[in-house]
């Protein structure tokens, strides 16, 4: 799935190795045309179309400035032409008003953009040399609660567009056993132990985070009123003395173990085997490329990806979904329900203890 044969003829391969080439340039231009107001002015009017002039003395920017991102726009699709007029195409319309697109552009070039630079080291390393550009972390996690806030501000906004939207789809399938106790663990805000709060007036929650993220999560459930329903875990899950607590019947892990190697997850998992009930269920959200409806969002996915390589961590990626299941078995567990297209992107995995 996802991985064509080469048909396209020698005159189309070389078309698409041009667009590659120029892409940092088209990405920015992109953006200016976006946050400098041009693509909405040219909205605004419609059908009519605009000149480059009427965009330029309406926004107070130069008539050579605009011009040369509106041509730019041109050969993007963001923007056609009849004439001087200048219309907005659909894929214009999108990059200036779809969710989605702009939660993606920010992320990439806030949190991502200057540190690509580095990518090439990154692998060769197996570290994120691109995260030197915020300064000296190990990992994006350790920075996160220190990021600029408008880093921090597009890294959540993307974060959470994709897992917000799976949420309310998975909670049947978590609480269908009527789970007294579940822990979660990569709580980040605390978004999933609220909706779990919210949909069950009897369920506990155990939180499992890095100090940061965990005291956000911790503000955010005490401002609802939960506190006395949720109990806060610190520490670096992949320290090795640092046990999970026990006595829970459901652990759950959203967009969390595509933040690890390989090795990391067998390690993370065999901690969950430890700590889980015998008769209890891991569920894993996770955002498999090869799971994805449409060629788009695979390819979003594996470009994600790179930011884990170069940003993140230097060893973890958004996986497919046969390997990741490889990785659950070696760990002592059994995937016994697979749940594809939830929300944007996700798969949700439920797993039980087998015998290591």
């Amino acid at each position: 799935m996802f991985s064509r044969k080469d048909e396209c003829t020698a005159l189309e391969a070389k078309e698409w190795a041009q667009y590659i080439a120029f892409a940092p340039a088209m990405f920015q231009a992109a953006r200016a045309l976006r946050n400098l107001g041009i693509l909405e002015t040219i909205k605004e009017k419609g059908t009519e179309g605009i000149t480059v002039k009427q965009v330029a003395d309406h926004l107070n920017i130069s008539k050579y400035g605009a011009g040369v991102l509106m041509e730019a726009g041109l050969g993007m699709g963001l923007l056609f032409c009849e004439g001087n007029l200048y219309y907005l195409s659909k894929a214009g319309y999108l990059i200036l008003s779809d969710s989605m697109t702009i939660a993606n552009m920010d992320f990439m070039h806030d949190v991502c953009y200057q540190g690509l630079f580095e990518l090439e080291e990154s692998v060769k390393t197996g570290k994120p040399e691109g995260l030197k550009v915020f300064g000296t972390w190990n990992t994006v996690y350790e920075a996160l609660a220190h990021l600029p806030s408008q880093v921090q501000k597009s890294w959540f906004a993307f974060d959470h567009f994709y897992s917000d939207t799976c949420f309310a789809d998975v909670l049947a399938h978590v609480f269908e056993d009527h789970p007294k106790k579940i822990l979660d663990i990569g709580g980040n805000t605390g978004k999933w132990a609220l909706q779990c709060l919210n949909y069950s007036p009897d369920i506990h929650i155990g939180i499992v985070d890095l100090p940061g993220q965990l005291n956000v999560a911790k503000k955010n459930i005490q401002n609802s009123g939960f506190a006395n329903r949720v109990f806060f875990y610190e520490g670096n899950i992949l320290d090795p003395a640092q046990r999970l607590p026990g006595s829970y019947d459901v652990i759950w892990m959203s967009q969390f173990l595509d933040c690890f190697s390989e090795e990391q997850i067998i390690a993370i998992l065999k901690k969950c085997y430890q700590a889980l009930d015998d008769n209890g269920s891991i569920f894993i959200l996770e955002p498999f490329w090869d799971r994805q409806k449409y060629e788009a969002a695979a390819f979003s996915l594996q470009m994600t990806s790179l930011y884990f390589t170069n940003i993140a961590n230097g060893n973890s990626q958004m996986y497919n979904s046969s390997s990741f299941k490889e990785l659950i078995e070696t760990a002592g567990f059994k995937v016994t329900e697979q749940i594809d297209h939830i929300g944007i992107s996700h798969t949700l995995l439920k797993c039980r203890k087998t015998v290591l």
